[in-house]
């Protein structure tokens, strides 16, 4: 667990790791990243009450007046333990009394995987259609929708794996402030050829608030990891694709892309009558002569397979409607990038 300046939330996280009803041998990992309110006070008051439990705690830390990050911290945390499974837990948070046993149960069963579960969030409501969307992912999504911008398909918070599992990735990025070290750690897992898995039970209060690290990361560096990561697994591989939007979206994805690949872009396909009357997007930043100019189809004509540059769950099912008409594959046919 790392922690930076956690005095807010942590007594009820504590007490959430106190009543697990996990029957093995635990301990509880800390490092404090610097904080200046009272986390430390705190966690020296709950070191008894955790030993009485039978949970071991090491805590560590610095007191230098800039935290290390959250990566640093995590790594830290990791390295100080001695267990063989690994929860992830953050300060904020709070964990059903069945976290431990179950995702414990999980991962023995799944060495090599990440193992994930389904959360609920404090308040009532927030990123709701995020929340949706990670809870009903399927077993074959958590896999195809690794490329959105809602990160990771089983999220950080509730992680849970074998230390093999973290040492064969080396660990989380140490960047600092406006990393996304969780998205990094998540590529470079599936890369070396890990599971993920979720365990389909709400398990964990994920908190919802302005101070979370979540809000220090820009959405550009989000985006270029994530063009960087499909460029790599799928599109260097590819002949040709096509791109689902040829709005905004889609023509900065297409922008993004390394020359090599903008010149597999087939077509543009749209539900925009304007876009498609257009007949073409032209690449104006373009220094070739003449400049590169891709068709622009209607939907129905699009040939796979697709990048979809299109959020989902915005468009009252009309979106969705329109890819299910297509009788399409996902995973094979078309992948989510949006």
């Amino acid at each position: 667990m790392p922690v930076h300046n956690g005095e807010r939330w942590l007594e009820e996280c504590l007490l959430s790791v106190v009543s697990q009803t996990f029957q093995g041998q635990m301990e509880l990992s800390v490092y404090n990243d610097g904080s200046k309110d009272g986390t430390g006070t705190i966690l020296e008051k709950w070191k008894d009450r955790l030993g009485e439990r039978q949970i071991t705690v090491v805590i560590a830390g610095h007191e230098e007046d800039t935290p290390r990050g959250v990566g640093y911290a995590k790594n830290k945390a990791v390295s100080q333990s001695s267990g063989e499974f690994l929860c992830f837990l953050d300060a904020d948070d709070v964990m059903h009394e069945d976290r431990v046993s179950q995702q414990h149960i999980a991962a023995q069963a799944h060495p090599s995987a990440i193992v994930g579960c389904q959360f609920h969030r404090e308040p009532e409501g927030s990123t709701s259609r995020f929340t949706d969307w990670a809870n009903s992912l399927t077993p074959e999504q958590l896999y195809t929708q690794i490329y959105t911008s809602h990160g990771p398909t089983v999220i950080m918070p509730t992680w849970f794996c074998k230390r093999q599992v973290f040492d064969r990735v080396g660990g989380f990025d140490e960047g600092g402030k406006g990393v996304p070290e969780d998205l990094i750690f998540f590529y470079r897992h599936l890369e070396l050829g890990g599971q993920v898995l979720r365990v389909d039970r709400d398990l964990l209060m994920y908190r919802y608030h302005p101070e979370a690290t979540t809000f220090s990361v820009k959405e550009e560096t989000i985006w270029n990891v994530r063009v960087e990561y499909i460029q790599k697994r799928l599109l260097n591989t590819w002949t040709n694709f096509s791109i689902w939007s040829a709005g905004k979206q889609g023509r900065r994805f297409f922008r993004s892309l390394s020359p090599a690949n903008q010149t597999k872009v087939q077509m543009f396909c749209d539900v925009d009558e304007k876009k498609i009357q257009k007949q073409c997007y032209t690449y104006e930043e373009s220094k070739n002569r003449p400049k590169p100019k891709i068709p622009i189809v209607h939907f129905s004509q699009v040939v796979p397979p697709v990048i979809i540059c299109v959020k989902m769950n915005l468009t009252g099912g009309g979106f969705e409607e329109n890819l299910a008409s297509l009788e399409l594959q996902e995973g094979v046919d078309f992948f989510h990038f949006n």
